[in-house]
């Protein structure tokens, strides 16, 4: 009889350690997921006579001095950047986040491929001095 008994205790669970353990996995996300964000590192030239534009409704094109291609955060080749552009409206404003290192011939190659895809509202992003 005391074997019947003691299976019987063993029947229930307790899940207070695992709600603890849950609650804490869950505070450590909350807390560590806004340093996982990763960035594009790019060092922007300077400007004097900088403007403000807002990101919300931009094509953001960045060039690294390795003289990479990202849109919006993605790896692009030119001949991708050209179909995005293309299947964009000619009416949104495009910003080029340019490295300070990067060669100028690149830079005016991303102008010319946006001028020629029929976009007229390209910015070059720059730190205000």
């Amino acid at each position: 009889m005391r074997i019947e008994e003691r299976r019987a205790a063993l029947s229930e669970i307790n899940v207070t350690p695992f709600v603890d353990v849950t609650l804490v996995l869950l505070v450590i996300f909350m807390v560590t997921a806004p340093f996982m964000r990763q960035g594009i590192e790019v060092t922007l030239p300077k400007a004097s006579t900088s403007e403000r534009v807002t990101r919300d409704t931009t094509l953001v094109i960045t060039l690294t001095k390795e003289h990479l291609l990202y849109v919006q955060h993605e790896v692009v080749t030119l001949a991708e950047l050209r179909q995005l552009l293309r299947s964009r409206p000619q009416t949104t404003p495009v910003v080029i986040e340019a490295d300070r290192y990067a060669y100028v011939n690149k830079l005016i190659e991303l102008w010319d491929l946006c001028r020629e895809a029929g976009f007229r509202t390209i910015h070059i992003a720059t730190l205000a001095d």
